[in-house]
């Protein structure tokens, strides 16, 4: 049996992991937040008290239950999506996602999942490391302020406080460090739909997507470029 991919990449807040959940659940796909999994290894390196600048000393992801339920991670039975919003986690968690061996056993983990269910999956390497022959790719981006304002919103939902300023900052340095690391960095597929989501609303961004792709499965051509004029930089 065939199952099918979506692969959204992105910088964070762009609004990726809002769209894949939507997409999942309009599919009735299973949603894989990798990015979730990089930072609840990352608190679990940070509570476990390990070094961090060690790539080797992330052994503990061999042990590790990473499961998906209703598009939220648990891990080893916990609920991650609030302990992952902590700012600890946050500050150190492009430097975990940098680490070889921790993208290796991640993405081993994140392809296996793909070989047993329809997925839509967001990250910053999905097109280009974990599905390269995904049914349509998305890359997604959107302005610093309009990113942070998303972020300062979120973290304020999940009752952690951090001023606008510090968010751009800290979304400035990460995008930084995604886009310049070494191995596996935050870039755009060849073939990846570039979307501007600064303006858009989710429905839109969302259908946009699912309209191509039930486009891609029935075979049939695109006829119009209305979403790359609504969505695409030229």
């Amino acid at each position: 049996m065939k199952y099918h991919s979506i692969a959204i990449d992105g910088p964070a807040a762009s609004g990726k992991s809002t769209v894949a959940k939507e997409l999942a659940k309009k599919l009735k796909y299973i949603y894989i937040d990798t990015g979730a999994m990089y930072r609840a290894t990352t608190y679990k390196a940070i509570s476990i008290g390990i070094d961090l600048n060690n790539p080797y000393a992330y052994s503990f992801i061999d042990t590790t239950e990473f499961v998906f339920k209703f598009g939220e991670l648990f891990m080893d039975g916990v609920n991650m999506t609030v302990l992952n919003r902590r700012k600890e986690v946050a500050d150190n968690v492009s430097l975990v996602a940098s680490h070889i061996p921790v993208r290796n056993k991640l993405v081993i983990l994140q392809q296996n999942i793909t070989k047993q269910h329809n997925v839509v999956m967001d990250g910053r390497d999905i097109g280009t490391v974990v599905l390269k022959d995904a049914d349509v790719k998305i890359f997604m981006i959107a302005s610093v302020e309009v990113r942070a304002e998303r972020r300062f919103i979120e973290l304020q939902r999940y009752g952690y406080n951090q001023s606008l300023s510090d968010l751009i900052e800290d979304i400035k340095r990460r995008d930084d460090f995604d886009s310049s690391r070494d191995y596996n960095p935050l870039k755009q597929a060849k073939d990846a739909i570039l979307i501007d989501t600064s303006e858009n609303s989710i429905d839109e961004v969302t259908d946009m997507i699912y309209n191509k792709f039930m486009s891609k499965l029935k075979g049939e051509s695109n006829n119009g470029n209305w979403w790359r004029e609504k969505f695409i930089h030229p």
